[in-house]
């Protein structure tokens, strides 16, 4: 009886021994050693990232701008990495040894376990080299991505482009960028990064001992599905865009032309541009630092980070402004002389005109005639001092855009300059300024400073006869074709309409006997100003703002051409040959008319003059060049006048308390 259960005992104590052990293997290999969880995750069942297509873009006619195209990035578990040939694998991948071997240390530093990126974006040929022997090596596997391609190199300024997210950027998201991520860095990618970019998705997928997929683990059902990003139909136009391009080629500066009656921006040109491709791949870096080393400055965008002195563009406003405050009439003379005094100072205007009316002041840009506005507006304003005069007239300027951020769906917008009243108190002292003292900003020059997108933005107001919308460069998001709200609403420039005809006559004026006849365009009436803006580091920029046809306005455009002397002789035939390739789809104007432009080169080095001639002999070697390195400049033809040479342009000449 007592063997019986001593016996009884020792088989409980065996089996109770024999399910401990169970248990405690079980828990090792489950909690403790984490080699089958690496075995199962990496090499039974990997779970993959699957990154979604960004939102491809479009031109206002359904113009492909953006696509993506299929890279592959390589992965590896180091863990799971056996002995394997190191030169054949490099070989395979077309990548260094030596770095090879460094990146690979840094991904064992990091994890064992995890999953990390070894080598980005392999093109399509390098994948299918590899895929061919990549069962000869355990531990790696490739990751699908994709990368924007520009099937045009246009508008880069505009589309902007992307990059990897860095540690910070990481940090910041809170969870939603994580290493190896893209982000929208510039431009539109930037502005609309969250819906450009879509949502992420899981995919599970069964893979055998030689490291060769085997298709979706349980058919998929735990599997994540991407989400597309949202498409984008831009603004642009990109025919005209293109044209623009060229037309800036070998100059510094910038086109922007609006649709009136939408804001919407039609083409945004900065020059010098780039091919947008440039910055896309393994080779981005090395390019990105070309770009940021080039003297010209081709990341900069001018647009809406250049701020000009806007010179006689902006006397139209001044005309406008006079007359809503009450204080000038379009009838109203000022005399000339030659020039405006101050003492023994004389802001001069390049002819002796007789009295001027507003219209005739802007068709023949008289200087002098604006500083008489300025001076009523700001020393005779009845009931105000001359610190609360020059704050109305700063208001009213503020409500054509000016010295405010127009907020366009770019980023990095300025908002250019124009000094409040305190500026002058803290340099010249409170109540010892007035008018002649600042008299510089009433023909446009002083602390003014104005982007490209403000002066076009301006046209598009004044066409429209008082009221613009705000510019911007995406139209339509998504399948349902959203627009932005705020774009949709009317912005009044706060002068009522009954005081536009007589500064839109002038303006047409300007084109048909005035300043900027060269760029008449048969049968489109463009109403217009040409500028020639003093600039302190060197040459005069060549401006010119306007908008066509005068009723029913399709356009409105500036142009700024940097360095480049009067206005009538470069910005207003770029702005006319936009006008007319916007309205017509083509140039019904001699081919030559259209060639000087074209060829011409205004960079440094360049061989013609302010007037838009071959240089002398002894004009080039008067010119002295601060540069260590000037590009050799094109060679030109002589350029040929088509109806009559370029009219020049008043300068605008002021001397300053």
């Amino acid at each position: 009886m007592n063997s019986f259960f001593q016996r009884k005992f020792i088989i409980q104590a065996i089996f109770i021994s024999a399910i401990f052990l169970l248990v405690a293997r079980l828990f090792y290999i489950q909690i403790i050693d984490d080699r089958y969880l690496d075995f199962a995750n990496n090499n039974v069942l990997r779970r993959l990232v699957v990154y979604p297509p960004r939102g491809v873009i479009y031109d206002r006619k359904n113009v492909l701008l953006v696509q993506n195209e299929p890279v592959y990035d390589l992965m590896a578990v180091p863990k799971s990495i056996k002995p394997f040939d190191t030169a054949l694998f490099c070989q395979l991948i077309e990548v260094e040894e030596d770095k090879f071997v460094e990146k690979l240390q840094k991904v064992r530093e990091y994890s064992r376990v995890k999953a990390s990126l070894i080598e980005k974006q392999l093109s399509a040929e390098t994948y299918a080299r590899l895929q061919e022997h990549l069962f000869q090596f355990p531990g790696f596997f490739v990751q699908n991505r994709t990368l924007r391609k520009y099937p045009s190199p246009i508008a880069a300024h505009v589309l902007g482009y992307i990059g990897e997210v860095n540690d910070k950027l990481i940090e910041l998201s809170k969870g939603d960028y994580r290493q190896g991520d893209y982000i929208g860095i510039s431009g539109i990618e930037r502005s609309y990064e969250k819906l450009l970019r879509g949502q992420r998705g899981i995919k599970r997928v069964m893979v055998d001992v030689f490291n060769r997929e085997q298709g979706s683990f349980d058919e998929g059902k735990f599997d994540t599905a991407a989400v597309p990003g949202d498409k984008m139909i831009t603004s642009l136009d990109a025919k005209l865009q293109q044209y623009g391009e060229a037309l800036m080629q070998n100059k510094v500066g910038s086109i922007v032309a609006i649709e009136p009656s939408t804001g919407e921006i039609l083409a945004f040109v900065s020059a010098p541009n780039y091919d947008p491709n440039l910055l896309v791949g393994r080779i981005r870096g090395n390019n990105y630092m070309k770009l940021l080393k080039d003297p010209l400055k081709p990341l900069f965008i001018r647009p809406i980070q250049a701020q000009y002195p806007p010179g006689s563009v902006f006397k139209p406003i001044q005309a406008l402004i006079g007359q809503q405050m009450g204080l000038i009439t379009p009838d109203q003379r000022f005399p000339c002389g030659g020039g405006y005094r101050i003492g023994s100072r004389l802001v001069k205007c390049e002819h002796n005109h007789s009295p001027q009316n507003m219209v005739e002041s802007i068709q023949n840009s008289c200087n002098a005639y604006y500083c008489w506005a300025f001076k009523t507006m700001i020393d005779n304003h009845p009931g105000m001092t001359v610190d609360q005069a020059y704050t109305a007239w700063r208001d009213a300027i503020e409500k054509f855009g000016i010295g405010v951020k127009l907020d366009i769906d770019l980023p990095n917008e300025l908002k250019g300059l124009l000094p409040t009243h305190k500026y002058y108190d803290k340099i010249y002292g409170a109540n010892h300024w007035k008018s002649s003292t600042v008299i510089s900003l009433s023909i446009g020059q002083g602390e003014l400073g104005i982007t490209p997108l403000q002066m076009a933005n301006v046209m598009a107001g004044i066409a429209n006869r008082g009221y613009f919308y705000r510019p911007h460069l995406v139209k339509a998001i998504g399948s349902n074709k959203l627009i932005r709200p705020e774009y949709a609403k009317k912005n009044s420039l706060g002068i009522d309409s009954k005081y536009f005809p007589p500064v839109i006559d002038g303006m047409e004026r300007v084109i048909l006997a005035g300043t900027a006849t060269y760029a008449r365009i048969p049968d489109i009436p463009i109403c217009g100003k040409t500028g020639t803006a003093q600039n302190p580091h060197g040459k005069n920029h060549s401006v010119f703002m306007g908008f066509a046809p005068k009723d029913n306005p399709k356009i409105a455009i500036a142009v700024f051409v940097e360095n480049a002397g009067y206005g009538a002789t470069w910005a207003a035939p770029i702005a006319s040959l936009m006008i007319e390739k916007y309205i017509r789809d083509s140039i019904t104007r001699p081919k030559a008319y259209e060639d000087r432009i074209l060829n011409a080169s205004l960079l440094p080095g360049d061989q013609f003059n302010a007037s838009g001639n071959i240089k002398k002999k002894d004009e080039k070697k008067a010119e002295t060049s601060d540069k260590k390195e000037e590009k050799k400049p094109v060679k030109q033809v002589k350029p040929t006048s088509v109806t009559q040479k370029p009219r020049e342009e008043k300068k605008e000449t002021t001397q300053k308390r």
